[in-house]
């Protein structure tokens, strides 16, 4: 099978909202209860990509089948350093190794923009993502017990964490703004 991955774009929003509308409609993999609009997810696409990497991997005929993204792990400033991460693939692509592929882009690019530590928030149970993210190296740390109400029912988030460099060294002075936004000089480009 030919892939290619790459940064997306404001355009990708059509197919990155194909692949997310079922799973919010029809799953818990999402905690969301209504859908984005194309509009809406082209305005996040957009705002995530002043900040944070979002990768497509594209199929043969150059539609999105799968899309990986980093954004805030949380607010105060000391948590600068760590990303989440989320990974969604179309539903005729699962199993065939585009998560791991845009996972292990995603993983170089952050290293390159001075991140330490990526962290992934899974909703329970989901055989097919936890077997996704261990394979890549992400190691489980813990449970939010029902934490999440979705389709009548209280549902858990396991959480995962991944060391995208070692802790040897002291984060970079300067490399992040005061607001959590990247620099220039480090921004990421298309």
């Amino acid at each position: 099978m030919t892939t290619t991955i790459r940064v997306a774009t404001a355009d990708d929003a059509a197919d990155i909202t194909a692949i997310y509308v079922p799973i919010v409609r029809s799953t818990t993999i999402s905690f969301e209860l209504e859908p984005p609009s194309i509009d809406e997810m082209r305005a996040k696409i957009d705002a995530t990509l002043r900040q944070w990497p979002w990768l497509v991997n594209l199929d043969a005929d150059g539609r999105v089948n799968g899309y990986v993204y980093a954004g805030k792990h949380r607010e105060p400033g000391a948590y600068q350093w760590s990303v989440n991460t989320s990974v969604y693939i179309r539903e005729d692509s699962r199993g065939q190794g585009i998560g791991k592929a845009l996972y292990l882009e995603l993983f170089d690019q952050l290293r390159r923009l001075g991140y330490f530590r990526a962290f992934a928030g899974i909703a329970l149970p989901n055989a097919g993502s936890v077997a996704l993210h261990e394979s890549v190296g992400f190691e489980p740390i813990g449970v939010y017990r029902a934490v999440g109400y979705k389709f009548d029912a209280w549902h858990d988030v396991g959480w995962w964490q991944f060391g995208l460099q070692p802790l040897d060294r002291p984060a970079p002075i300067g490399a992040f703004m005061p607001s959590g936004g990247r620099s220039d000089e480090n921004a990421l480009k298309p």
